[in-house]
């Protein structure tokens, strides 16, 4: 019987691996199972511009990151993949307490996956930008 990684051990791998800026932005795993992840992110004037908007730096970033761990879930490993494309719509400024990603495996090849990726904020829960990206498994 195989083990699955869990939501706890794969929050601790997040901690210890990836770089002090993306840990700076305190991103906390919601969900992780199959080839789907949920990643939040308190707003604070660390990642906001004029007017009190989340940048567009911080979006992508925490995108990217949840993407990752979507295709973590979806390989049930924690194997590195790299980033090939990642394609941004920020449809609104994101205002709020929490800035929330969930990312999905859209398709997924030997060698490159397909993702999908939205970004709400909370507590209102609207859209403010939509990704996609591909990333290629790099064993």
């Amino acid at each position: 019987m195989t083990t699955r990684i869990t939501l706890a051990f794969a929050q601790q791998f997040l901690e210890e691996n990836f770089a002090p800026w993306i840990i700076d932005l305190k991103p906390k795993l919601m969900i992780y199972q199959n080839g789907v992840a949920q990643m939040d992110i308190p707003i604070s004037s660390h990642i906001q511009r004029v007017g009190e908007i989340v940048c567009g730096q911080a979006m992508g970033a925490l995108a990217d990151t949840c993407m990752v761990f979507a295709c973590f879930s979806h390989m049930d490993k924690l194997i590195p993949v790299a980033t090939v494309t990642l394609d941004t719509q920020f449809l609104r400024p994101a205002t709020g307490t929490v800035l929330s990603c969930k990312a999905k495996v859209e398709r997924a090849g030997k060698a490159i996956f397909f993702l999908s990726a939205t970004l709400i904020t909370k507590p209102n829960d609207k859209v403010v930008a939509k990704s996609t990206a591909t990333f290629y498994l790099a064993q």
